[in-house]
């Protein structure tokens, strides 16, 4: 597979802005009938809790919250469709998943909401996938996410700030790396830069190569050219007579003489 896999799609933005609508429209339903949704998020644990691990994400508890995760998990979704076109459902659906289960058994004793779980599936598995496959563009967009992400490695650990489910953040983490261990991406061939990269090339006659053995040693160099000599040995300079010419100058016209010219400024 080469860089043509990479193709764009109306679903690159279509596919995450509906999703980031949906989010909206589910807060913007408890705003308006005045319901709250909270007890259908993660509960550790319990039996009636397991139904959060599917609506948790959806759900959130304030408007600055529902804005915070909106502009990550657009862009992230929106990179995932882009350059893992294949894994994207696999990814997306399992990560909610398994995140959302690993939530529910480590957690503490809490309702869990927010779709910062899935941001961190997602951030791990592009950066983590990224640095596996070793192909530049994906380990470049590993850099970029480092840059604009990095700094949520530190809301995986207890006490960093209050009223946020850490628990989630960690179990993201782990979910998306384990997805980038087990989940194979196509081998991305090289790009051909050369004509002797290519698999059909003929050395024959190639004159660059007629100087190397089949082991690689430089054989054959090229003989030096002789050096231009301006006074061959033995030469006289007695030998050579420079003649000078002396031609008269013409005279200027009066206008034209330097003395009468004049700068403007």
């Amino acid at each position: 597979m080469n860089d043509n896999h990479f193709k764009f799609s109306l679903s690159v933005f279509a596919l995450p802005l509906m999703f980031v609508l949906f989010l909206w429209l589910v807060f913007w339903f408890e705003i308006t009938y005045k319901i709250n949704l909270t007890e259908y998020g993660i509960h550790p644990r319990t039996f009636t809790g397991l139904r959060g691990i599917v609506f948790s994400p959806f759900l959130h508890g304030s408007m600055e919250h529902l804005y915070n995760n909106s502009i990550p998990i657009f862009m992230l979704i929106a990179a995932l469709r882009y350059f893992y076109r294949e894994l994207f459902f696999k990814i997306l659906g399992y990560g909610i998943l398994l995140s959302g289960f690993l939530t529910w058994v480590i957690a503490r004793d809490s309702y869990h909401i927010g779709a910062s779980g899935l941001i961190y599936v997602l951030v791990s598995f592009i950066f983590f996938k990224g640095i596996m496959t070793k192909y530049y563009r994906l380990v470049a967009l590993s850099l970029l996410i480092v840059t604009l992400y990095g700094s949520l490695i530190w809301y995986v650990f207890p006490g960093v700030e209050e009223g946020i489910s850490w628990e989630g953040h960690l179990a993201g983490l782990i979910t998306g790396f384990v997805f980038a261990a087990i989940y194979k991406t196509p081998e991305y061939e090289k790009l051909i830069k050369y004509d002797w990269e290519k698999p059909d090339f003929d050395p024959t006659g190639d004159k660059f190569l007629e100087r190397f053995d089949e082991n690689g040693n430089f054989v054959n160099p090229p003989k030096p050219e002789p050096e231009l000599e301006i006074f061959p040995e033995n030469t006289s300079l007695q030998n050579f007579r420079i003649t000078y010419h002396l031609v008269e100058s013409k005279k200027l016209p009066d206008a034209e003489k330097p003395e009468d010219k004049k700068d403007a400024f």
